[in-house]
Formats: structure tokens, C-alpha cells, sequence
């Protein structure tokens, strides 16, 4: 049962645990909220890879470029869709501290859901160009960064704290599930007929809307004084930067993904690497959420309690050997098995990643440090495809892959240096300052 905003001048109660509902499926709100992500990031996931498919193949096809220069495109795709998340990002999370926070969600899903319908259009009269497919990605780029912060807000106050790290890490089999049978489906649909999966994605966005309207309303915690917004997005900012450990914990991800995020090559590796076409490339992206998935069902089942800094540590640095290992396969069964283990190296650093930042930051500020952590895995995700597309031009897609494997690495060390509060923390307990409430 989800709590329900308290009469004016009480104190907002949050729902108990009990030895009868020790699950987050327990509570007919989180079940609602985990159906809605799954069908959205399913329907989005799908989009994704598609369209990056698509994109390669019309630079290869239609305008006859290189594998040199596709790949930049490819490089060029995300950075159109970073731009919208760095201007927008502290928007959004002012957004979902300030105003209800499923309907800011539901609003990202029917943008998505307009983006899916547009390119099942073009893509039905084969009228497809790459300044449509940049323009749409840009937009699908400001519908994702208002989802993030409200989905990731909603979770903490439609469960008990106590069984916050088990909701992220079922939330996380709902996010990692999709992004199995997404991709996968994507791009089966799309070799049998290439508009369908489009109308796919926007059924299951039309779900995904009508169900998270189910989960009560989830207003933001009310403010003891309400500032200027700019102000108010300024101070979730300040609060990252001042907080050390949650800074590391952000930047961490921002780096080590920025050099090592290899799907940006997909569909390069799957065309003219592994000679594995469309479907190819939706097993790549298949395999590394198999991975995950693995992760997220175990750490649901018996989370992690101990020593879950160092951990983390070593799942970055694990996520970045098996980045290098990849760009050096030339077996495609090889490279779907490598995918998985990156994709339960990430998931599991992920997951710590996601239970700390929740539970070391005050309810009146997770929208706004959602938004922040938000920004730096968008960033390390668009920004590392754009670093990919230009060490790909330069270098090829093997080297600008292997690379970025072993830089993330390195990362990882000098993080586990700079930032010691990282490897001291032995639990989830909350860690930050007494007087940043």
C-alpha cells in the first residue's frame, strides 16, 4: 500500500514492513511501478537499437560512407541525445521535488510514445534520413531525462526503507529483464518487417503510461520555505559536489563508462565485424542485460550487506576487462559470452551505486541528486558513444573499444585512491552530513 499524502500539519507515514510482506511485491503500488518501467524501458530499448542500426545502415547504404565514417554518426547519435540531458537535467530534477512525480513520468512516456509513432511512419514510407533520425533521438534525449528522476523518486515512497535495497534491486530485474527481451524482439521484429517494431514500441509506452497512473499519487515532500527554482536546482548540485562520498560514487560511473560503454559499436561489430546483421545487434545488447538480469534476480533473493564499496570497486574494474576482451573477439558466440559477464559486472556495481545514492540522500533532495546522478550516466553513456564514434574514426572500432576497456580500468584504481570513502563503506547505512538534511 502506497502512502498517502497526511492531513496538513502531520508528518508524512510511510508503510510498514512486516514479517508477512518482507517483498516489495508486497505492496500493490511497487507492482504497478514495476510492470510501467518494464513496458517502457522494453518499448524504448527496442527504439534504441533500432534506430542506431538504422542510422549505420543509412550512412552505409544511402550516403555511402565508410565504416570509418558511419561509425562517427554512431558517435554523433549520442552526442545529440547528451545535449538535451545536460541542458535539461537540473530542470528535471527540480521538477520531480517539485511537482507529482508520476505525472511527470506518465508526460515522458507519451513523448516517447510520439517519437515511436513518427519513425514508424518514415520508416513505412522509407522516407528516413539522418538529420530525422538525429532530430528524433534529440528528443527522445529530454523525455528520458524528465523520466529518470520521477521513476527513481517514486520508488522510496512506495516502500518501507528496509526494503528499499530490495525494490531497487527488483526494480533493477524490471529495467534489466526488458532490456533483454527488448533489444532481442527489436530486432527480430525489425528483419521481419522494419515499421512493426515501432507500433511494438508504442503499445507498450500506451501500457506503461496507463499503468503507472494506477500507483497513487506521489507528491514531492513539502519544503519548510520554497526558494527561487534556480536556486532550489542549484542546491541539489551543491549537495553532490559537498557530499564526497556520493560524488564519488556518481563520477565513478561517469568515467568509467564514459570510456568503456561499448554499445555505441554494436552495430558496426554486428554488420562488418561478426557479420551478424540487425538480429546481431539485438543479442549484443540482449546479452549484456541477460547478465544483468542474473544480478539483479540474486541480489533481490539475498542482497549484498557487507563491504559493498570494495565490491563496487572491483565490478567497475571487471566491467572494463571484459570491455577489452570484447573488442578483441571476432566470435560472435564469444562476444554475446563476454557481454553477459560486463553486464553482471555493471548490474552489480549498479546496484550498489543506486541502494547508496537512495539512502544517503534526504527525501526532499532525491529528485534533484536522482537528476545529478542521472546526468552523469547519461553522460557517461552519449558522451562515451561520441568518444567511441571519434577513437572509432581515428582508430578503428576494435582499438577505440579496447582502449576504453583498459582506461576504465585505470579508473577505477585512481577512484579507489581519491576517494577512500568509497572503499570504507561497509554498509548501506546513510553516511551523509548531519546538518545536509
Amino acid at each position: 500500500m502506497a502512502s498517502i499524502p497526511p492531513p496538513e500539519g502531520e508528518d508524512p507515514v510511510m508503510p510498514e514492513a512486516t514479517p508477512h510482506a518482507p517483498s516489495p511485491l508486497s505492496f500493490p503500488d511497487f507492482r504497478y511501478y514495476w510492470f510501467a518501467r518494464f513496458t517502457a524501458v522494453m518499448a524504448t530499448i527496442a527504439m534504441v537499437v533500432v534506430i542506431g542500426y538504422q542510422l549505420y545502415d543509412t550512412a552505409r547504404s544511402d550516403y555511402g560512407m565508410s565504416i570509418k565514417e558511419a561509425s562517427f554518426q554512431l558517435g554523433l547519435l549520442g552526442l545529440v541525445q547528451f545535449v538535451p540531458l545536460a541542458l535539461l537535467t537540473p530542470v528535471a530534477g527540480w521538477a520531480a521535488d517539485r511537482f507529482e512525480r508520476r505525472r511527470v513520468a506518465i508526460f515522458s512516456n507519451l513523448i516517447d510514445l510520439l517519437i515511436a509513432a513518427t519513425l514508424g511512419w518514415f520508416t513505412w514510407v522509407d522516407g528516413l534520413t539522418l538529420w530525422l533520425l538525429f532530430a528524433l533521438a534529440a528528443l527522445h534525449g529530454v523525455a528520458r531525462v524528465f523520466s529518470g528522476p520521477a521513476m527513481s523518486a517514486i520508488a522510496p515512497n512506495i516502500v518501507p526503507p528496509a526494503v528499499l535495497p530490495r525494490a531497487i534491486a527488483m526494480s533493477s530485474i524490471a529495467w534489466q529483464s526488458a532490456s533483454v527481451i527488448g533489444p532481442a524482439a527489436g530486432g527480430l521484429i525489425y528483419a521481419a518487417h522494419p515499421a512493426s517494431v515501432y507500433v511494438f514500441a508504442a503499445v507498450l509506452l500506451a501500457v506503461s503510461a496507463i499503468t503507472l497512473s494506477r500507483v497513487r499519487p506521489v507528491q514531492p515532500p513539502p519544503a519548510a520555505v520554497r526558494r527561487h527554482p534556480l536556486r532550489e536546482m542549484v542546491d541539489g548540485l551543491q549537495f553532490v559536489w559537498i557530499e564526497r562520498f556520493l560524488l564519488g560514487t556518481i563520477t565513478l560511473d561517469l568515467f568509467a563508462v564514459l570510456l568503456a560503454g561499448a554499445t555505441a559499436m554494436f552495430p558496426v561489430f554486428a554488420r562488418d565485424i561478426l557479420d551478424a546483421g540487425p538480429e546481431g545487434a539485438g543479442l549484443m545488447r540482449a546479452a549484456v542485460a541477460l547478465g544483468s538480469v542474473a544480478v539483479a534476480v540474486g541480489l533481490a533473493i539475498r542482497p549484498i550487506e557487507h563491504n559493498v564499496g570494495v565490491k563496487m570497486l572491483w565490478a567497475v574494474a571487471v566491467f572494463g576487462a571484459t570491455t577489452v576482451a570484447f573488442g578483441y573477439s571476432t566470435s560472435l558466440l564469444l562476444s554475446l559470452a563476454l557481454l553477459v559477464v560486463m553486464g553482471a559486472a555493471d548490474m552489480f556495481s549498479v546496484f550498489v551505486r543506486g541502494t547508496l545514492i537512495q539512502l544517503n540522500t534526504p527525501d526532499h533532495m532525491r529528485g534533484r541528486v536522482s537528476a545529478a546522478s542521472g546526468l552523469a550516466i547519461s553522460a557517461s553513456n552519449e558522451l562515451g558513444e561520441m568518444r567511441a564514434g571519434a577513437m572509432a574514426a581515428a582508430l578503428g572500432p576494435v582499438g577505440a573499444v579496447v582502449i576504453g576497456g583498459a582506461g576504465a580500468i585505470g579508473v577505477t584504481a585512481l577512484w579507489a585512491w581519491i576517494f577512500p570513502e568509497l572503499r570504507r563503506a561497509r554498509t548501506f547505512e546513510p553516511q551523509f552530513k548531519a546538518g545536509s538534511t
